[in-house]
């Protein structure tokens, strides 16, 4: 779910009644349907407070997986990659009869591709946060509803016709996000159950920060190599604090490296996202705000980095936020989307100097690392690339 924006209108007895509202403001209340099959997992916010965080040690699932992840694909009836980047959907495998092995595989698949659907999946909410466990120890959201029912590692994605999102609130570019980002360990292998979704709409997009990082100059990547960023939930808490909500845990803000590493698979990647990261530091004000709206825009406007998935009910995606950014569309109101997210704890984001000095290895440019596989020849790669950017200009081809 998108971060809470700090400018939500809480309405009192003397406000018209407001059929809108604006992006990241928190489902309070459903729309009343008394006879909606899946009530006990509406949004619900306790009154309650938890201690903050503290770092724990975990181990990516995916450093003891089958590098061939034939574990896992073998039992697939269908694998199919939906673009280049990212982006695979499988078929023929019931998600709550995986063994740990094709666990392991599961979570190097996501962290290679980014983000893996399955459709047609049975599996129930608390089979959900077994398999999300086995990934990471679970987060539990500060302001984003949970269930009625209670569970409290279980964050609630739901709007219907109750309030409708107001697009003049937020730009479309603003909602791009990774989950939690400003969290000192934030979020690794993440699933979302849709259980209710509409006719049409409501479809999410994923972009990938290894195809961002990829796509840049080598200079202008060591030069991102070298810098840090501002994460902050301060933004989020303050919009459920003004939509009457109680904020369970402390605000934090957190620096993490704009390109990190990850553990799995050694690739870098771009790791800042509209919704969360604040500004980057050690820089002038105006180089930052120039870098990270060079990124955004890079982000939401390049199709090549992108995939796009049409929900079904009983669709689950599994997605790394480590490596890439998410949106939804808020298209279908007066619909209803609902849906059910499991939020494991990755590691500390580490940079790329961090990571080579902590493992040993050297991080790698995903892309490079793709066209080695396919036999491509990398020294030709680069003289082609410095012959086109003298000799040819642009060309379009549809």
């Amino acid at each position: 779910m998108a971060p809470v924006a700090g400018n939500a209108t809480v309405t009192t007895q003397s406000d018209p009644i407001h059929l809108a509202k604006p992006f990241y403001t928190p489902a309070i209340n459903d729309d009343g349907g008394k006879a909606y099959p899946y009530a006990q997992f509406e949004p619900f916010f306790p009154d309650v407070t938890w201690e903050s965080l503290t770092e724990v040690h975990v181990e990516d699932r995916g450093l003891h997986a089958d590098p061939l992840k034939q574990r896992l694909l073998s039992a697939a009836s269908q694998v199919k990659h939906l673009t280049p980047v990212l982006g695979t959907e499988i078929g023929g495998i019931d998600l709550r009869n995986l063994t740990a092995e094709q666990k392991d595989d599961l979570a190097l698949l996501v962290a290679e591709r980014g983000v893996v659907f399955f459709r047609d999946q049975e599996i129930d909410i608390h089979q959900q946060l077994d398999l999300g466990r086995h990934f990471g120890p679970l987060h539990k959201h500060a302001t984003t509803p949970m269930p009625k029912c209670g569970l409290e590692e279980v964050h609630v994605v739901y709007n219907d016709a109750a309030a409708r999102p107001d697009p003049s609130a937020f730009s479309k570019i603003e909602l791009w996000h990774a989950d939690i980002t400003y969290e000192i360990q934030p979020a690794s292998t993440t699933s979302l159950k849709i259980l209710t979704g509409p006719e049409t709409g409501g479809d999410t997009l994923w972009t990938s920060g290894y195809a961002l990082y990829s796509s840049l100059s080598p200079a202008f990547q060591k030069y991102l190599e070298s810098l840090t960023a501002l994460h902050s939930g301060v933004a989020q808490a303050d919009g459920a604090r003004a939509a009457g909500i109680t904020v369970r845990r402390k605000d934090i803000e957190t620096i993490h490296p704009v390109v990190r590493v990850h553990p799995a698979t050694g690739w870098k990647s771009v790791y800042v996202n509209p919704g969360f990261t604040r500004r980057i530091l050690g820089i002038p004000k105006s180089e930052s705000d120039a870098v990270l709206t060079f990124l955004y825009q890079q982000m939401s406007e390049n199709p090549d980095h992108q995939v796009r998935f049409k929900w079904e009910p009983n669709s689950i995606a599994f997605w790394d936020n480590r490596v890439v950014m998410h949106s939804a569309t808020f298209d279908f109101w007066p619909a209803t989307r609902h849906g059910l997210r499991v939020t494991p704890r990755g590691e500390r984001p580490l940079s790329v100097k961090e990571y080579e000095e902590k493992t040993g290895k050297k991080a790698k440019d995903r892309q490079i690392e793709i066209w080695k596989q396919q036999g491509v020849d990398i020294a030709s790669v680069a003289t082609l690339d410095a012959l086109n950017g003298i000799q040819k200009k642009r060309g379009y081809n549809d």
